[in-house]
């Protein structure tokens, strides 16, 4: 089995800052891509940011120059640091994976419990 498991969420006035961490564990033998989604009440869930194994990162227009992606792929771990954070940045923020088991030739998507982050004003 496979499991992300995201932590660092909470709250936080607005300006501060959150690192999110999303750990991928199980019988890995690749991971491709990484990203942060989030969903904020009553919205539907929106792409934040992306990281390629070997390529560069993305990111969402309200997200550049405040958010960075980075990932240990050694350990598994993807970031996302979130600095000068903005009330409507309040959301339910969900780690995505594209990772290929031991046991298959196939990458599948897998998808975090996600972690709340709430910016007050």
């Amino acid at each position: 089995q496979v499991q992300l498991v995201e932590s660092g969420g909470g709250l936080v006035q607005a300006g501060g800052s959150l690192r999110l961490s999303c750990a991928a564990s199980g019988n890995i033998f690749s991971i491709n891509n990484m990203a942060w989604y989030r969903q904020a009440p009553g919205k539907q869930r929106e792409l934040v940011a992306h990281s390629s194994r070997l390529g560069p990162t993305t990111y969402a227009e309200s997200a550049k120059g405040r958010f960075t992606i980075s990932r240990d792929n050694a350990k598994n771990t993807v970031y996302l640091q979130m600095n000068t954070l903005k009330p409507e940045d309040t959301a339910v923020y969900y780690c995505y994976a594209d990772i290929r088991r031991t046991d298959s030739l196939e990458y599948y998507n897998y998808w975090g419990q996600g972690t709340q982050v709430t910016v007050s004003s």
